[in-house]
């Protein structure tokens, strides 16, 4: 049983950060090699990506890869936070397809800001309903997210079975548009992932959040709502992949009930890339946004050299596999 669970310490139980410490001390070196092979792939991919092609390095090449990792760095900031829980997210890619149709599906109806609004409000449901089942109902996330991935692909379907194009003048606004050398959806995708550090790192919220993949027992009985937590943490899933559907088809143009089909597996390989630990203990958004780097680099690359898209999904699996395996032999 913890000493003191009563005494407030920055807003949150003193016990906590006492447990916060223990279970992630601040000087550990855990993992740190495999972080430092990550950092050393990232630069190994620039490298090989300068020499294999002449057309990587240039200026319309990085903007275009700055534009295409911004929805799968969305997805894996919401992935994230769920996998420091301890659990997984399978829904993700069906959000995406729901966030998209609704932000195209309503633009003309009420213009571009609120359809992208009723897409995050809808996303950030989807993800309520997972946290409820997975942390009321004690559920497990696996089945609860791969139900509810169905359960809202078949509601996209319900919404439009054909392809969406807004008449909206300024749709393609969002995903087209640049503040000097940055596309601002790579603007967008980088204040999130600030705002996401900010929350892991300086918020009572934030760091139970990280803590409750180490021990749910012991955040427990440091006074801290694990229910409320988790079903935050779905939540926040949810309307980061409401918001990455929208990005994606004011990028495309189009919006397509089947988007997002298997986009999970690369929201799963870049928090794993990034050091994040499957069932929870470990993961960050800084790893998380080098692991989205270095899996679009990979993707940018396969694509300049005319590599199918069967192949780069096994070489998606296989790093995920190897990721994981680290990972688990450095716990």
């Amino acid at each position: 049983m913890p000493t003191d669970i009563s005494t407030k310490e920055n807003g949150a139980p003193a016990h906590f950060a006492h447990l916060r410490e223990k279970w992630f001390p601040s000087g550990s070196g855990h993992g740190r090699w495999l972080d430092y092979a990550f950092i050393g792939a990232f630069v190994v991919a620039i490298g090989i990506g300068t020499l294999a092609t002449e057309v990587f390095f240039t200026e319309a090449n990085i903007k275009n890869l700055s534009r295409q990792i911004v929805s799968n760095g969305l997805i894996s900031l919401g992935m994230l936070i769920v996998i420091l829980t301890g659990g997984v997210d399978l829904s993700v890619g069906s959000i995406v397809a729901l966030g998209g149709v609704l932000s195209a599906g309503m633009s003309d109806k009420v213009g571009i800001i609120p359809a992208i609004v009723i897409a995050l409000f809808f996303g950030g449901v989807a993800g309520l309903v997972n946290g409820v089942f997975v942390a009321r109902f004690k559920l497990q996330p696996f089945i609860v997210t791969l139900a509810t991935m169905g359960i809202v692909r078949g509601f996209v379907f319900v919404y439009t079975e054909t392809p969406l194009v807004s008449r909206h003048p300024d749709f393609r606004f969002l995903g087209a548009s640049s503040l000097g050398p940055l596309p601002v959806t790579m603007i967008i995708m980088l204040v999130c992932f600030a705002l996401i550090w900010i929350f892991l790192n300086r918020t009572p919220p934030g760091r139970a959040t990280v803590a409750i993949g180490g021990n749910k027992e012991a955040v427990w009985l440091a006074g801290i709502n694990v229910q409320r937590t988790i079903i935050l943490a779905y939540v926040l899933s949810g309307v980061f992949s409401g918001l990455a559907g929208a990005i994606l088809v004011s990028r495309l143009g189009i919006a397509q009930p089947s988007l997002g089909i298997a986009y999970e597996l690369d929201a799963i390989a870049a928090c794993v890339i990034g050091g994040a630990i499957l069932g929870g203990g470990g993961g960050g958004a800084i790893g998380t946004f080098f692991g989205v780097l270095i899996l679009g680099m990979i993707n940018n690359l396969l694509n300049l050299h005319g590599v199918q898209s069967y192949y780069q999904e096994i070489i998606k699996g296989a790093v995920i596999l190897f990721a994981v395996l680290a990972r688990g032999r450095e716990r």
